[in-house]
């Protein structure tokens, strides 16, 4: 029976379903982290009477035909790249994009990554590092010795320094855009990748055209919504259990048709 396998293959589309629901679930609180959305497709179909065939020799034709669908299958898991909240940190070393972009992080390999999580810290050489150490591109360091640190919206980092009351700017943060942020790849440790998929970079400045602006002292929260995951998980378990039933209900009437006597 075609209904046995189709229902299978629906549980096991429920169980990725499940997986990516909780996958973002777990990062409600992950900086920077962007929820994604299990897509499915129908799977190929068995033509048992093909439509827009002869049906006499007449020249009839047959309207609808009979086509049998023999399931679903995962087409993609789509990232949703809205804007998550900016929580107020009071860290001078935390900051937070409010519109597109990415930060571009220097991975110890020399390849590039990108970054949402702007979470970042000082090395002890004075570099703007990530949480993991990673420089945070072009290289920003800090003078040893400042008294306070000012990031403006457009990424200019000032160091104030004793004996001089007048900022001294130390470096500038670039942004970095993508045509499709949906496609690039995720390696974890909140990270990015360029790919085939997500179109080549295209760095700025904060603030102008395309790109967001800095805030200093923000990190951007996750864009999970609890309420809306917990419903979708509901639902998702749901059709598990139904696709189960038509499992059950299908051994039922193999094992009605094998005791005909």
């Amino acid at each position: 029976m075609r209904s046995l396998t189709t229902a299978a293959t629906g549980m096991l589309a429920q169980q990725m379903n499940v997986e990516v629901i909780s996958h973002n679930l777990a990062n409600m609180n992950t900086t920077g982290y962007k929820r994604q959305r299990a897509e499915f497709q129908d799977l190929l179909y068995q033509s048992v009477e093909r439509m827009g065939a002869n049906s006499s020799d007449a020249g009839t034709i047959v309207p609808t035909g009979v086509q049998v669908g023999l399931g679903v299958q995962a087409a993609s898991v789509y990232r949703i790249t809205e804007q998550g909240n900016l929580n107020q940190t009071g860290n001078p070393y935390d900051l937070a994009i409010s519109g597109q972009g990415f930060f571009r992080i220097q991975l110890p390999s020399g390849e590039d990554a990108y970054t949402r999580a702007g979470n970042f810290a000082i090395s002890p050489d004075g570099q703007i590092v990530t949480t993991d150490g990673y420089t945070v591109a072009p290289g920003i360091a800090i003078p040893q010795g400042a008294r306070d640190v000012a990031i403006n919206q457009q990424g200019q980092v000032q160091a104030i320094l004793d004996g001089d009351p007048a900022p001294q700017i130390v470096g500038q943060i670039e942004l970095v855009t993508f045509f499709n942020q949906a496609g690039m790849e995720a390696i974890g440790d909140n990270l990015y990748l360029e790919s085939a998929a997500s179109g080549s970079p295209t760095a700025g400045t904060p603030g102008s055209t395309g790109f967001g602006i800095i805030r200093q002292g923000f990190v951007e929260t996750s864009n999970v919504n609890a309420v809306a995951e917990i419903t979708n998980l509901i639902q998702a378990q749901r059709a598990y259990e139904m696709n189960a039933r038509v499992i059950t209900a299908s051994d039922e009437m193999l094992a009605a048709s094998s005791n005909l006597r």
